[in-house]
């Protein structure tokens, strides 16, 4: 699609993995038709029926840079990629799903109160998050190494390359089958929904009036929980 008719709609950035089914659930909700199906998870790029919206399929980390960029319009990503990314984009809404929480985890056999203190060397944290580690140990006035990882951030106590971890966990399982527990929870996280500041000048009222869908929806469905 061409900037030109760019112009003419609204361009929404979808983060890929476990965001993506709720997000989809979210504008189904609000009674935008999503003509693909279950063929739009094969696909980058797709259109609601009637072609106003533009959606686009991002990894999670890649989805505030698009919306920065002005490649996207509006986007949905984990609080967690914006605390750790920085990008200069609004956030205007807790979209209540996704729900998990950042957390300090050690292995089990240790004592928590070990971990406050050196004992001959400089802690070592093994995370995906090195920025949101960092600002937590600064908070706590903890001096420690960050060793910066892609996956699997719970194998490195237990080979040696950490003492601790600071990671995402939502049932706790994948901890409890390392034998780690949480011994601080940093902060809860939940999906969000961003805005590049241009378009929110530009495209307010196509935006707002999809604001004011959304919010009626999660009011609506956080009422149907609670009579639950």
């Amino acid at each position: 699609m061409s900037r030109e008719k760019n112009a003419n709609c609204l361009v929404i950035a979808l983060s890929s993995g476990k965001l993506f089914k709720p997000s989809i659930q979210l504008f189904e909700g609000i009674g935008i038709d999503l003509k693909g199906g279950k063929e739009i998870s094969r696909k980058l790029t797709f259109f609601d029926q009637g072609e106003e919206i533009k959606f686009v399929i991002t990894r999670p980390k890649d989805n505030p840079t698009y919306v920065e960029c002005g490649a996207a319009d509006i986007g949905i990503v984990g609080e967690d990629v914006l605390l750790e990314e920085k990008k200069d984009v609004y956030r205007l809404i807790d979209l209540k799903f996704g729900n998990c929480k950042m957390v300090l985890a050690v292995p089990e056999e240790r004592e928590q109160e070990k971990y406050y203190k050196n004992n001959g060397h400089r802690l070592r944290v093994a995370t995906k998050y090195p920025r949101i580690a960092g600002d937590y140990f600064k908070e706590k006035g903890i001096y420690v190494e960050l060793i910066k990882l892609y996956g699997s951030v719970e194998l490195a106590p237990q080979i040696g390359l950490a003492d601790m971890i600071v990671d995402i966990v939502s049932t706790g399982r994948t901890l409890k089958e390392n034998k780690l527990i949480i011994v601080d929870e940093i902060i809860p996280l939940s999906a969000q929904l961003i805005v590049n500041r241009i378009s929110y000048k530009t495209k307010h009222k196509k935006i707002t009036r999809l604001l004011q869908d959304i919010k009626k929806f999660i009011s609506l469905e956080s009422g149907k929980i609670a009579e639950y």
